[in-house]
C-alpha cells in the first residue's frame, strides 16, 4: 500500500517538476535532430522550447484562448539581429496572455524557408493559424490577433493578484477601451 501511495504522489508531482524546465532543439553536423535540457556550446542554431502540460494549459487559461490556441497557434520568428522590434512582439503576445513559440532562425537554409513560407524576408515575422505577419506592425498584429479569438489583455493572468488599494477618488471616470491600434472605442456596457 505504501507504494501505491509513493507512486501516485510522485505522479502528481511529476505535471509541476516537467512544466517547470526548458527543452531544447538542435542539430548535428550531419543534420540529426536532437533534444535536451541543454545543448552543446559548438551548435549554433538552437531553439529552446516551453514545456508546458496540458494539465496547466486547461486549468490557466480561459477556454476562448483555448480554442484560438487550437484553431489559430501562433509562432514567433525572430532572428539574433532582431532585438528592439523582436522585444516588442514578444511583449505584445505576453501582455495580451496568447501562448506562441518561438523560432529563431539563423541558418541560411531556414531563413530561405520562411522567406517561401511567408512570400517576404523580416523579422520579427509571426504566424497566427496560416496567415503570416512580416515585420512589427502593432496594429496589424493585433487586428490578426482579435480575428484569431485572442483575448485583449491578459486579464485571466491578474486573477490570482489580490485586487489593488484604491484611492478615493471623487467621481469614477468612464473606462474607453482601446483595440491597439490607436483608436479608441466606445462600448455602451462602461
Amino acid at each position: 500500500m505504501r507504494y501505491i501511495t509513493l507512486l501516485l504522489a510522485c505522479m502528481l508531482a511529476m505535471p509541476s517538476v516537467v512544466g517547470a524546465g526548458e527543452l531544447f532543439r538542435w542539430k548535428d553536423e550531419s543534420g540529426r535532430v536532437h533534444y535536451g535540457d541543454a545543448p552543446p556550446k559548438k551548435i549554433k542554431n538552437v531553439e529552446r522550447k516551453k514545456l508546458v502540460s496540458s494539465m496547466e494549459t486547461s486549468a490557466e487559461l480561459p477556454y476562448a484562448t483555448q480554442v484560438a490556441m487550437q484553431n489559430f497557434p501562433v509562432s514567433l520568428y525572430v532572428n539574433d539581429g532582431c532585438v528592439d522590434a523582436c522585444d516588442q512582439a514578444r511583449n505584445l503576445l505576453n501582455n495580451r496572455g496568447i501562448p506562441f513559440s518561438e523560432k529563431s532562425i539563423n541558418a541560411k537554409a531556414e531563413f530561405d524557408a520562411l522567406k517561401t513560407a511567408s512570400g517576404k524576408a523580416g523579422f520579427p515575422t509571426i504566424l497566427v493559424g496560416k496567415k503570416y505577419l512580416v515585420g512589427f506592425l502593432e496594429g496589424s498584429w493585433n487586428h490578426e490577433l482579435n480575428l484569431a479569438g485572442y483575448p485583449k489583455t491578459a486579464s485571466y493572468r491578474q486573477r490570482v493578484a489580490p485586487p489593488p488599494q484604491r484611492a478615493k477618488a471623487s467621481k469614477p471616470q468612464p473606462i474607453v477601451p482601446n483595440d491597439g491600434d490607436g483608436v479608441a472605442q466606445s462600448d455602451e456596457r462602461f
